[in-house]
């Protein structure tokens, strides 16, 4: 099975428990231009859910593996969602966010454990002014025009 994507030799793994393979068909759902790449199952326990899924979210190449609950998955590790408009931004959120729980900052964990963070494509930009970066601390989903509102300010 081939983890990585050609013209990448990086790419992210992620331990679940026992669900890797629901979360990728989950992932897969969510966003365009993905898809289910190969699936490893265990030669003894065909019947079972494969141990190990490697797909495409958008593009970037991702591997799962059930691992068992020995380790976690952790917000020091998550993917930027970079969104051109609220809208966009709204979809995102609404479906990851989805039997989960909304964090703040535009930081999420979707049911699976994994950390989401669902941002305009212009966040550093916008953030970089003091009265933006103090409305963005106050949400949880970020909203795009009260940060250019907030900025405009200073």
């Amino acid at each position: 099975m081939n983890a990585v994507s050609s013209g990448s030799s990086i790419s992210p793994f992620l331990w679940f428990d026992q669900n890797a393979h629901e979360a990728a068909e989950f992932y897969i759902s969510i966003f365009p231009n993905s898809r289910k790449v190969s699936e490893l199952k265990n030669p003894q326990a065909q019947d079972k859910p494969p141990l190990v899924v490697s797909f495409d979210i958008d593009g970037q190449r991702v591997t799962a593996m059930n691992g068992g609950p020995h380790q976690k998955l952790s917000p020091a590790f998550s993917f930027v969602v970079s969104c051109k408009d609220q809208e966009e931004l709204d979809r995102y959120w609404s479906k990851l966010s989805e039997g989960g729980t909304e964090v703040a900052c535009g930081w999420l964990t979707d049911k699976f454990g994994l950390s989401w963070q669902v941002v305009p494509a212009n966040i550093g930009e916008l953030v970089s002014h003091p009265k933006a970066f103090e409305a963005m601390m106050g949400m949880k989903k970020l909203n795009i025009a009260e940060l250019k509102a907030a900025a405009a300010k200073g």
